[in-house]
């Protein structure tokens, strides 16, 4: 074989060795987002599958075990769907009601259980905007025509 050849295999052996050890690494890129109701639906489909899935935190069902760093808690949408979580891992800092809780994991066996790998949180309100009426587009004006020196000497 020529030496050129050589080394064309080889590189293509470490790039596909990069390709698979990335993929194998992160079991979230090959997952699935889905609702609560798709997932109450038709569990046994997802048994098998790494998902995402978000709903509120129904706040009087947590139960944490500081002990056995276990965290179990219920989540729901507006529709009515419950989905009960179990999580081994640490409990989030605002675990608090009207949390939206982002859940990724596999189903259980069980209908209606989850067992979740991470847990994240995002607070509602932070990600609203404001009301259209109390928008004044005049207090844009100024920022939108200065010249640019300006506003870099401002800086």
């Amino acid at each position: 074989m020529k030496k050129n050849t050589m080394v064309s295999i080889g590189g293509l052996i470490i790039a596909g060795a990069i390709v698979f050890l990335l993929m194998a690494a992160t079991p979230g890129s090959s997952g699935v987002e889905i609702t609560l109701k798709e997932l109450n639906g038709n569990q046994q489909k997802y048994e098998e599958n790494y998902v995402t899935v978000e709903g509120l935190l129904v706040e009087e069902s947590i139960e944490w075990d500081a002990d056995k760093i276990e965290l179990q808690f219920d989540v729901k949408d507006n529709e009515g769907n419950k989905l009960h979580v179990t999580h081994n891992g640490v409990k989030p800092d605002n675990f608090t009601e009207g949390v939206i809780v982002i859940l990724q994991g596999n189903p259980a066996k069980e209908q209606g259980e989850f067992i979740a790998e991470t847990v994240k949180t995002r607070c509602p309100s932070k990600y609203e905007g404001q009301d259209m009426e109390n928008y004044d587009p005049e207090s844009h004006k100024d920022k939108l025509n200065k010249p640019s020196s300006e506003s870099e000497g401002e800086k």
